[in-house]
């Protein structure tokens, strides 16, 4: 491999000559070989960084245009935009487990940025501190990178895929609105529910996770940036952040806007565990789902059978012909790494002392994590297993007429404790609630049947 010489404040250092980073980054490179190749600084987080030193070159070239001249500000916005497309991703290699504050990912950003500039100038034209990194600190640029990301990881890929779920849903709802069912609580035989009904709840379900990740976006639309290392905006010509944050959303299509406490901003990472907790309860929720379905598609003889899933794969290495609920466990499986790095997520949002947090890559690693799984699980999910669900009608049926719960619509005729003797009458004899009514002298046959209705009690 060949290598050039790169220097920084500490002295010289070798790196690959086919890479644009530079000495910072080769630091952090060398000193930091934990988790390599594995858990790199989530491509998000590169992706923001493009978005945000694009946006403070626009910035500091309203503001201060002496300094960013505009060959400067094209060099810069030509690179970014090659950083934001994802084509420089090979240039930057860094992990997650580095400086609690993000710094040699900003400066693997600065060094790629100013050295591909200058390569798209013909001549060396930028600095990675003076020029990429002007106005700004690691302190307000990871903090930003993490909103940013946060931001269209649930705007542009988890909300798309709850709303594909939630369409396929309302169909199932229509499809089987004619179906009665039996009820269950407790995992135990319980009063009859329309099939539609019982699809509703996973609707809805989703339909209010998705509204609190709503909640919670506005929160994440306020940007650090601005605050450079503390808090107090050292550094940066006036109007900054306004003026940065506007860039942030014209390149972005998003209404972003600036923190109002750039103190608060630095220290404190609370939007972020508040949109992780309506993170946590989609996992719930879909936990919840997955788990209905494949409760509802035990079998096939030997379980509850009321529905049918698509075939997908064999199921068993041993057992010809087994086929197993595999998106519904893939989903369920999602659920636990979500609840998981929710704990991890408020671990770290907790370790924000004196003006700075440093817990902020495993922060956001895990947010994003969370983000990109229930993304992906949804939609595999919706394709490979929700949109195939139907009904066993026969089934349904006959489980629904020999449910023992159907005697609660007796209690208006013969009271609550007859209509219990009812039900173990016939439950300890193997006969018909009519059978066991009739027997017991609490209803005739014909008043029975003028009565007992199960697919009224919806």
């Amino acid at each position: 491999m060949e290598y050039r010489i790169e220097h920084d404040s500490m002295g010289e250092v070798k790196v690959p000559a086919d890479k644009y980073w530079a000495a910072q980054t080769e630091r952090s490179h060398e000193n930091f070989l934990i988790g390599v190749g594995i858990e790199t600084m989530p491509r998000e987080i590169t992706h923001a960084f493009g978005i945000l030193k694009k946006a403070a070159a626009i910035a500091n070239h309203a503001l201060k245009p002496e300094k960013m001249t505009d060959e400067k500000l094209a060099a810069i916005s030509a690179a970014c935009d090659e950083v934001i497309s994802g084509s420089l991703n090979d240039h930057f290699p860094l992990v997650v487990w580095q400086t609690g504050s993000g710094t040699q990912s900003n400066m693997n950003a600065n060094e790629v940025i100013a050295n591909r500039g200058n390569e798209i100038a013909g001549k060396k034209l930028l600095h990675p501190n003076d020029d990429i990194n002007m106005s700004q600190s690691s302190n307000d640029t990871f903090p930003t990178a993490m909103h940013i990301s946060a931001v269209l990881a649930i705007e542009d890929k988890l909300f798309p895929a709850i709303d594909q779920l939630i369409a396929t849903f309302k169909r199932l709802e229509e499809e089987n609105e004619g179906i009665v069912k039996s009820g269950r609580t407790h995992l135990q035989d319980a009063t009859p529910i329309k099939f539609s009904q019982e699809i509703s709840g996973w609707r809805s379900s989703l339909e209010k996770d998705r509204k609190m990740l709503e909640i919670a976006l506005p929160e994440l639309k306020e940007l650090a940036l601005g605050g450079t290392a503390v808090g107090t905006g050292l550094n940066t010509p006036k109007g900054f952040d306004v003026e940065v944050a506007k860039a942030v959303s014209e390149l972005t299509g998003k209404e972003f806007k600036t923190a109002p406490n750039k103190f608060h901003a630095l220290t404190s990472k609370d939007e972020i565990v508040f949109a992780h907790g309506a993170l946590k309860a989609l996992a719930a929720d879909m936990m919840k789902i997955a788990n209905d379905v494949r409760w509802l598609a035990s079998g096939p003889r030997d379980g509850l059978g009321e529905i049918f899933i698509p075939e997908n794969e064999p199921g068993s290495s041993i057992m010809p012909g087994k086929v197993n609920p595999t998106q519904c466990e893939a989903v369920t499986m999602v659920a636990v790494q979500v609840m998981g790095n929710d704990v991890a997520v408020g671990m770290a949002a907790s370790q924000g002392n004196f003006e700075l947090n440093v817990f902020m890559p495993v922060c956001i690693y895990n947010f994003l994590q969370s983000a990109r799984l229930l993304a992906e699980s949804i939609v595999s999910f919706n394709k490979n297993c929700a949109v195939g669900i139907k009904a066993n009608r026969e089934k349904m049926h006959h489980n629904l007429h020999n449910s023992l719960m159907l005697v609660t619509a007796l209690n208006p005729y013969i009271g609550y404790e007859n209509a219990a003797k009812t039900a173990k009458k016939a439950y300890k004899e193997g006969i018909s609630l009519k059978e066991a009514c009739v027997a017991l002298g609490f209803l005739t046959e014909e008043k029975f049947d003028e009565v007992f209705h199960p697919e009224q009690m919806v």
